[in-house]
């Protein structure tokens, strides 16, 4: 069964940056598709970024094309979302997901079978 925590969520101006990271439990990561979800309330979620097994392909929402950068560190089981010049819009809580290769990896939900809990992130005007 593999684990998915994330962490790196808070509190931030407009314009401000954070970074969240999701950390694994099993190497199984390694090999898994990893993609990085948000919702808001009231609102469906929406698939933000998501990168495959051995970081070549990334992809990203138009919402956030030039602002968000996905990474990832096999070695570490973590995979990142560096988040800049971060608008109220973006005010969410964000979850990581894992699921099996492909290329290009999925923004859709249902591509994706292990979920975190999810971190909040709250950007004020």
């Amino acid at each position: 069964q593999l684990q998915l925590v994330e962490s790196g969520g808070g509190l931030v101006h407009a314009g401000g940056s954070l970074r969240l990271s999701c950390a694994a439990s099993a190497l199984t990561f390694r090999y898994s598709n990893i993609g990085w979800f948000r919702q808001a309330p009231g609102k469906e979620r929406e698939g933000v970024s998501c990168i495959t097994s051995d970081g070549f392909s990334t992809n990203y929402a138009d919402s956030v094309k030039g602002r968000f950068t996905i990474s990832r560190d096999n070695a570490k089981n973590t995979v990142y979302l560096q988040m800049n010049s971060l608008k109220p819009e973006d005010t969410a809580v964000y979850y990581c997901a894992a699921g099996p290769l492909r290329v290009p990896a999925s923004l859709d939900p249902h591509s994706y079978d292990y979920w975190g809990q999810g971190t909040q992130v709250t950007v004020s005007s």
